[in-house]
């Protein structure tokens, strides 16, 4: 019975940490060669570093069939693209300030964020 509980709990702790707790790194793209692949319900990366004040380009390559992959949107600036399947697709951004920017599918299922910092 105390085995049970015991792991029992330790999953709880579990699913607390990777729910709630987790923030994995955010990676700062390099223009020429970076790729933001949707596939399997998730971008990658999903957590993004770009600059202050010049503008970016993202490019996304679509893998996912799933009707949900096929719109990606950056709520906080007004930009909505859609994502061709196996085809790369590049998003302009703006020159944008410090802060922290979500990205999404249409649905919210893709979840990223474009962290604006110093590099």
């Amino acid at each position: 019975m105390i085995i049970v509980n015991i792991a029992g709990l330790a999953l709880i702790v579990l699913i607390v940490w990777w729910f709630w707790l987790y923030k994995p790194q955010s990676q700062a793209l390099d223009q020429e060669d970076s790729v933001i692949v949707v596939e399997n319900g998730v971008y990658q990366p999903a957590h993004i570093r770009i600059p202050p004040g010049q503008p970016a380009t993202l490019r996304f390559l679509r893998k996912d069939a799933s009707p949900c992959a096929e719109m990606v949107q950056f709520p906080a600036l007004n930009i909505s693209e859609q994502l061709p399947l196996n085809k790369t697709r590049s998003v302009q951004l703006p020159a944008l300030e410090q802060g922290v920017y979500e990205f999404h599918c249409q649905m919210q299922m893709y979840r990223g964020q474009l962290h604006v910092s110093d590099l």
